[in-house]
């Protein structure tokens, strides 16, 4: 009987053991930057009319206690600030955090809340020199969360589940708002008045609907692990300024830039990043300078600037954008004169990135 009893509690015992163990939630870290997504208007019907960057980041986390259900979640305020006042340095102050938290072994995700202004810039510049296969998710919100039909709280709820995701890995920096996945280095904000703001020209990676992604496309360029820039080696960017091109333009701005001190300098120009021939000439002037001058265009939903269109950039010594907006181009032009001066793998990396 003791013996039959003792077999009973070891059969028992083994079965114990050969559960499956109880799977701790991921754990994400939200670090907040200030923008409309941590604003607070005057009444509920001011959607438009308020002031960013008021609710720090453990408010916002409390605002969603469904939060605890998708992730062990804490929050860090880097900064307060409305996104239209970042600077070169903030981006390398936040990127060298995001980094050093990538690193450890207790952050499964990383999220960054942000104003929309300049929101498309910094997950831009994420995606180019933070090397990590963990998911990095940058979101905002179009209204503050005093106001009706507020959509800070889904968008991020939703950042933080797809932070906590394991199939949104090496997927590079990531934007959820409006329900969409869209990559760091297409998205950009195409109106200011509408929570559907944000659009990639070549289309979402994906949506996120009630916790669960759902993929449809995969970004092409190199970014994050595959990228050869690291934020843990830079420590300060190069002035790159935009110029923007438009009928009658002059040739002040770019004079301008240079003199005070641009190593380049984006030519936001029209259609296939045209060139005034008003402008030309200086534009000459300052290559043979040493500033580099590099075509982009602002036509809003897509311009592919295509070399040696329009204008002669072999000859010029000019570079083109490729599909990046002037804002994106200053960026990765900033990251890149890290790097070179040379401008045949300057225009490599454009290719590339």
């Amino acid at each position: 009987m003791l013996k039959r009893f003792l077999s009973r509690g070891l059969l028992i015992a083994a079965s114990l053991l050969a559960l499956p163990a109880f799977a701790a939630k991921p754990n994400v870290v939200i670090l907040a930057t200030g923008g409309t997504i941590a604003g607070a208007g005057a009444d509920a019907a001011k959607s438009a009319t308020y002031q960013a960057a008021k609710v720090p980041v453990d408010k916002l986390i409390a605002g969603i206690p469904t939060l605890a259900d998708v992730a062990q979640v804490r929050g860090e305020q880097v900064f307060q600030i409305a996104s239209e006042s970042f600077t070169n340095e903030h981006l390398l102050t936040l990127g060298k955090r995001v980094s050093a938290l990538a690193k450890q072994g207790d952050v499964d995700g990383i999220v960054v809340t942000h104003g929309t202004d300049t929101l498309e810039e910094t997950a831009y510049f994420l995606n180019l020199v933070v090397h990590t296969e963990k998911p990095i998710v940058v979101v905002g919100s179009m209204r503050p969360g005093t106001a009706m039909s507020a959509d800070g709280t889904l968008n991020l709820f939703n950042a933080v589940s797809v932070a906590a995701s394991k199939d949104a890995r090496g997927k590079g920096v990531l934007v959820t708002m409006n329900d969409e996945l869209n990559s760091g280095r297409d998205v950009s904000k195409m109106v200011n008045v509408k929570t559907e703001a944000f659009k990639s020209p070549w289309g979402a990676l994906g949506m996120v609907i009630e916790g669960r992604n759902y993929w449809f496309r995969l970004p092409a360029k190199r970014h994050t692990v595959n990228s050869e820039f690291d934020i843990d080696k830079i420590e300060t960017l190069p002035q790159v300024d935009i110029a923007y091109s438009y009928g009658n333009v002059s040739d002040a701005a770019y004079r301008n830039f240079a003199d005070k001190g641009a190593k380049a300098i984006i030519h936001a120009g029209t259609g296939n990043g045209s060139v005034s021939n008003r402008v030309v000439p200086a534009l000459r002037h300052l290559r043979a300078q040493g500033v580099h001058i590099i075509r982009s265009s602002h036509v809003n939903a897509g311009g592919l600037v295509l070399r040696n269109a329009e204008q002669p950039d072999d000859q010029y010594d000019w570079l083109v954008a490729h599909d990046l907006n002037p804002q994106k181009a200053r960026v990765l032009a900033a990251v890149a004169l890290t790097r070179t001066q040379d401008s045949k793998e300057l225009q490599r990396i454009f290719w590339e990135y």
